[in-house]
């Protein structure tokens, strides 16, 4: 069954990569054994200001892509459905039908709208750090310390998105391939048609 294009792939994995790559430059800069570890800060430094300005490059660039349009309309669509999941999710319910969800459940919408709010106050944040003339020194020292804890937010998140990826190996390969198992994806996105999946979630208001 197909889930995913070529260019929602690329999205994708180019989006991790970079904010992997943030993540990780960033633990070299505040984690002084880290720092010591690997050296060469003013490289590190670089490297975590080009990774973090070219983060949100690859969704701007997938626009192009008519699915990744449709997806992220997805993403931004909340039924009554997904209040569901996410109670069952609350009372760990895994009961067959306790979590209802289209082609992405209430978790992945969340992680969505959150990880992309995050994205643009970091992206914000990082300017007033990078370039010290555009606000004044108390809007620099707010943003520096929004964008250090922020960071830290952001690494324990993106964590827990990995952890959940590795226990879900169908949907590693739906990112991987493009493509899942019919028995999978009625299993954990039931109410996900294609390619009616609009209708269906529409009609489940």
């Amino acid at each position: 069954m197909r889930r995913f294009t070529t260019a929602e792939r690329w999205v994708h994995r180019t989006t991790a990569w970079l904010v992997l790559l943030c993540v990780a430059t960033a633990a070299c800069l505040y984690v002084p054994q880290l720092a010591e570890l690997v050296g060469r800060r003013r490289l590190v430094v670089t490297l975590h200001e080009w990774s973090g300005l070219l983060v949100p490059v690859p969704l701007l660039a997938g626009l192009l892509s008519r699915a990744l349009r449709a997806d992220l309309s997805r993403l931004n669509r909340f039924a009554p459905h997904d209040r569901l999941w996410l109670r069952a999710a609350l009372r760990r319910d895994h009961t067959p039908g306790s979590r209802p969800a289209g082609k992405f459940n209430a978790g992945q919408k969340l992680y969505a709208s959150w990880i992309a709010g995050a994205v643009l106050v970091m992206l914000g944040t990082g300017l007033l750090m990078w370039f010290t003339g555009l606000a004044p020194l108390v809007w620099r020292t707010g943003a520096t310390f929004v964008h250090d804890w922020l960071a830290l937010a952001v690494g324990i998140v993106v964590a827990a998105h990995i952890a959940k990826a590795l226990a879900d190996p169908e949907a590693r390969r739906g990112m991987r391939t493009g493509s899942v198992e019919r028995p999978w994806a009625r299993s954990e996105h039931p109410l996900w048609r294609q390619p009616d999946e609009r209708t269906a979630e529409t009609t489940d208001r």
